[in-house]
């Protein structure tokens, strides 16, 4: 599911964007949720996710470039789109990493024109990201962010390079499936990201966070030639 966001002070406006959100998706058979707010204050208050967020750049009190700078210092990832009446207002759009800007009044074209420029990161970003299921909360991680994962007692551990640790039950097993080639199973109770790995040493894996992981003697053949390939494709 893409996690959807418009935020603008004119509710037609928003409507109108809802609207074209919707079409877009329905017809690329794509699941998704649109969450509405009216302010910058209102939208900075929402702890959820948010994959993909349409900000108006003039509104009342907070205006869309400051509420973009809090979101970006707040760890906010997931793709802007601005929405304006004022061009120039888009130089400004650099420094908050947006993705493009939809000027007022949207025109249907162009926001097709967008979207399918969009949609095609967001799907090359599906396939670097990692989405954990946790009761009735979903995460959606980068798996470059992904030190180690750890199994223990049927849950996973996955140890992120913040210093957070997430946790979810899951089958290692099926974990790996979802991880590309830069993730190796050193042992049947870890799965290392080899972007991460800093050393190894007496079947050791030294981490650049700092922790050391078990490689196991029946593994420790197979992880040095997967480690000195990685090494030839950096």
């Amino acid at each position: 599911m893409i996690r959807i966001a418009i935020c603008d002070d004119e509710k037609y406006m928003s409507d109108h964007i809802r609207t074209l959100v919707s079409d877009f998706f329905r017809k690329k058979n794509r699941e998704i949720s649109i969450r509405m707010f009216s302010s910058g204050e209102e939208l900075l208050s929402y702890n959820g996710q948010i994959d993909l967020l349409f900000l108006d750049i003039q509104m009342k009190d907070m205006d869309g470039m400051e509420t973009a700078r809090r979101l970006r210092a707040d760890k906010f990832r997931g793709f802007l789109v601005f929405i304006t009446v004022l061009k120039e207002m888009v130089f400004q759009s650099f420094e908050v990493q947006a993705y493009d800007y939809l000027v007022k009044p949207v025109d249907d074209k162009q926001f097709e024109k967008t979207m399918e420029r969009l949609y095609a990161s967001i799907r090359s970003a599906d396939e670097n990201n990692l989405l954990v299921q946790k009761g009735y909360e979903s995460h959606i991680i980068r798996t470059d962010e992904i030190v180690f994962c750890e199994i223990i007692d049927r849950k996973i551990y996955l140890n992120l390079a913040s210093g957070d640790v997430l946790d979810y039950y899951e089958r290692i097993e099926n974990l790996e499936t979802k991880l590309d080639s830069h993730f190796f199973r050193c042992h049947r109770s870890y799965l290392i990201n080899l972007k991460h790995l800093k050393g190894y040493k007496n079947g050791t894996a030294c981490m650049d966070n700092g922790k050391e992981i078990p490689v196991s003697r029946l593994r420790s053949k197979e992880f040095s030639g997967v480690v000195l390939q990685y090494m030839k494709n950096i």
